[in-house]
């Protein structure tokens, strides 16, 4: 059954579960109240997962442009994959915007919608579900082709403004800028929505790895450059598996206090793929990227072990990013039932109901020391436990890596496939 409750402004749902099976009887609701740095400031906030990646497996994005169209072309799916993270656990609903600059709807002959439906469709989406359950909405800046191309802070600040534009209008509960391999580009951004758009809390994550960003600024130091332009929340996100990003923001932690920014908090939104041999573009060097990555996935023990060791930290806002789907964030929820006093439907309590199987062997597995401690087998008996990333070395400046708006040409695909035969003689 369900019974409604409001607390000022937010519609909240308690939910009463009967485990007809067990007998056993939870609440599973009510979640946190209030703002998002008020709830951050209590204790907790879960991410959700990977929505890119999660559609495209569902057969509604393409790879290649990664670009949002699905919010006007399939919003059920959009809609769906919400409610699922939000089922799961989630706080957070990000609006699906990743890529939603003019400049990246325009890459490479993608562009179909215009940039300000693209975003407003998205806070609509989200809105629509994460709402009425409790939750909040964040609007979503990442990387922009005008950073890659003119390095320009004038320029890249007017593109990004297109989109807080809209995210003001439409009222989002927080901003998130992600996905930046340069700090200088991030600071940027976060500087533009608090120039626009003051009020509203920011918090901003580098797909870096532990050491530096792409420009060798180090990771720590990093940090202290996102709280100085005005970010609320810092962190890491994508590009690498959860242990490495947790290192790299334990490095930002570290730094920000030292530096004196006590109010400022931290957040970690990893990969679900396990990336132990990704080099400086992190899962994207990787040869398997982006079709054949399902042997890397992480299993849902190792997020328990993964939100744990980040709550630990003193990391406050703890998700996901790409490949990270509903079980996972439901896995994140499990391990931090007690901070959040809150309980996602059917846990799994380290296989506790496989008591019930009907194989003596399987219900052998019915304990936390089996699934905390096993090491998962490929099901390919000549597999490598390692791959050898793609370091081609090159950046912004070089000819191959210049963004425009036709499609990539035959002429620009033979001076890549070269270059990289190049590389192998090397």
């Amino acid at each position: 059954w369900y019974q409604r409750r409001v607390r000022g402004d937010r519609s909240l749902f308690v939910r009463r579960q009967i485990n007809r099976n067990s007998g056993h009887q939870h609440d599973n609701m009510p979640r946190p109240t209030g703002g998002f740095l008020e709830r951050l400031d209590k204790g907790l906030v879960v991410g959700d997962g990977g929505t890119l990646f999660a559609l495209e497996k569902r057969g509604y994005v393409e790879l290649g442009p990664w670009t949002p169209q699905t919010v006007i072309e399939h919003p059920e799916a959009v809609r769906q994959l919400h409610r699922e993270f939000i089922r799961a656990g989630a706080d957070i609903c990000q609006a699906f915007t990743f890529n939603a600059s003019e400049c990246m709807l325009k890459e490479r002959g993608t562009r179909k919608h215009d940039v300000r439906k693209i975003n407003d469709e998205a806070c609509k989406i989200a809105k629509e579900i994460a709402h009425p359950a409790g939750g909040l909405v964040a609007g979503c800046l990442c990387r922009t082709s005008t950073y890659v191309t003119t390095r320009n802070e004038e320029l890249v600040k007017a593109e990004v403004k297109k989109q807080i534009e809209v995210f003001k209008e439409q009222n989002v509960d927080l901003m998130i800028c992600e996905y930046y391999a340069t700090v200088e580009e991030a600071g940027w951004h976060v500087q533009a929505v608090k120039e626009f758009w003051p009020e509203v809390p920011v918090c901003a994550s580098l797909s870096i790895n532990e050491d530096t960003d792409v420009h060798g600024v180090p990771t720590g130091a990093c940090g202290v450059k996102l709280a100085a332009a005005g970010a609320d929340v810092v962190g890491i996100n994508c590009h690498y598996d959860p242990f490495r990003c947790l290192a790299a923001t334990k490095k930002m932690i570290a730094a920000v206090k030292a530096s004196g920014y006590d109010k400022v908090h931290f957040m970690c939104q990893p990969l679900a793929y396990m990336t132990p041999d990704a080099s400086v573009q992190g899962f994207i060097d990787l040869p398997e990227f982006p079709f054949a990555l399902e042997p890397r996935i992480c299993t849902r023990f190792e997020m328990q072990r993964y939100a744990r060791e980040a709550y630990e930290a003193g990391i406050r806002f703890i998700g996901g990013c790409c490949g990270f789907e509903p079980y996972h964030i439901r896995a994140l929820s499990e391990e931090l039932v007690k901070e959040r006093d809150w309980e996602p439907t059917f846990p799994i309590r380290w296989g506790k109901f496989l008591e019930k199987h009907t194989k003596p062997w399987v219900r052998a597995r019915a304990n936390k020391e089996y699934w905390q401690n096993l090491n998962p087998g490929t099901g390919r008996p000549y597999s490598a436990s390692l791959s050898k990333p793609d370091q081609w070395g090159i950046t912004a400046g070089h000819e191959l890596v210049q963004q425009h708006e036709e499609w990539t040409s035959k002429e620009e695909l033979e001076k890549g496939q070269n270059f990289k035969k190049q590389l192998k003689k090397c």
